[in-house]
């Protein structure tokens, strides 16, 4: 059903494309949006150790109506890439995730996510309680369960 890496010499383990899911904080979801034109919109995500990616966000909007209309996206993450010594082109790992994504209802799983969520960009504890008592009731949580995953390493020289 999907695609093979054209590339194949590039491709990274199960485990490395893990590594770079749980390390970088963000990057981009894509569906498909209004009249059928893609919509790719950047994201903070969580992974767990379920094996599947988490988001929040507001409650209504472009990428609410467009999953509401199809849950088929993807979403694609990559590193800050390292340079060989000597070297002046980076070495980027990407990950790209194919799966359905779904709204998450249960209240306790969404303080959850939106308190670990939180906590990959800081541990200020104050700052995180304020958010979840005054913001909390404007979340909604996705949940995105992966069917395809690739990961590569490219060298843009």
């Amino acid at each position: 059903m999907f695609r093979a890496m054209g590339r194949i010499k590039q491709q990274i383990s199960r485990e490395e494309c893990i590594r770079v899911l749980k390390e970088q904080p963000r990057g981009v979801l894509s569906m498909i949006g209004d009249e059928g034109y893609p919509y790719g919109i950047p994201l903070n995500h969580l992974y767990m150790d379920d094996g599947h990616i988490y988001f929040h966000c507001g409650k209504h909007g472009h990428k609410i109506d467009a999953i509401a209309k199809c849950d088929k996206v993807s979403y694609c993450v990559y590193d800050q890439g390292y340079r060989k010594d000597g070297e002046w082109a980076l070495n980027i790992n990407s990950v790209v995730i194919f799966g359905r994504i779904r709204e998450v209802t249960d209240e306790e799983k969404m303080r959850e996510i939106c308190t670990l969520l939180t906590q990959k960009f800081t541990d200020d504890d104050e700052y995180l309680q304020r958010e979840l008592a005054g913001s909390f009731k404007n979340v909604k949580c996705l949940e995105l369960i992966p069917e395809h995953m690739t990961g590569k390493l490219v060298n843009e020289a």
